[in-house]
């Protein structure tokens, strides 16, 4: 599994250099230490959620756009695990769980699905792609070869252009789900 700082680091350096700019040009923008700047970009250090906006708004990005790493093409996140941030000023902490493409189109729905037959979905248009997360109850979520069961707070996408399959495990299962599409 790769760590957050991981991530981080491959995303600063990424990002910089597509932007062009030098590691101290990156720092000066965004208020930091330029010796600051080269140790993240090295995966060391636990830097704040401050320290990274401010690198984001230098490198002129969304901040998911740091935080995104290659993954397979079915993820899941357990509750309480997955790459997360916290604040120096609050008592927030932030875990991401997906980037929206460029150009991508998000529908965002609440399901509430009971016992019985599970919910079988043909494949979407080409390039689409479902996350849900489980709010309230277990469900067997994902692709009808490989599904996977779920519980409160998990998280799970997959490519929906291909035949997927949703079936409650406990009454009243309730989920986000999110679609997207290009």
């Amino acid at each position: 599994m790769t760590l957050p700082i991981e991530i981080v680091a491959k995303g600063l350096q990424r990002e910089r250099l597509k932007a062009g700019l030098s590691l101290a040009e990156v720092a000066r923008r965004a208020g930091i230490a330029k010796s600051t700047l080269s140790q993240l970009e090295s995966a060391q250090g636990n830097p704040s959620l401050e320290t990274l906006w401010s690198l984001c708004v230098a490198l002129n990005i969304p901040f998911a756009q740091l935080m995104e790493s290659n993954v397979s093409k079915t993820q899941v996140i357990r509750f309480g695990e997955g790459p997360s941030v916290t604040s120096e000023i609050a008592h927030y902490k932030a875990v991401l769980l997906a980037t929206c493409p460029p150009g991508a189109r998000r529908d965002v729905y609440i399901l509430t699905t009971e016992l019985g037959e599970p919910r079988i979905s043909k494949p979407h248009p080409i390039g689409s792609v479902e996350h849900i997360i489980i709010m309230q109850g277990k469900a067997r979520v994902g692709l009808i070869a490989n599904p996977v069961e779920l519980e409160t707070g998990d998280y799970i996408c997959y490519p929906a252009d291909q035949e997927h399959i949703f079936e409650a495990l406990l009454p009243d299962t309730r989920a986000i789900l999110i679609s997207e599409q290009n």
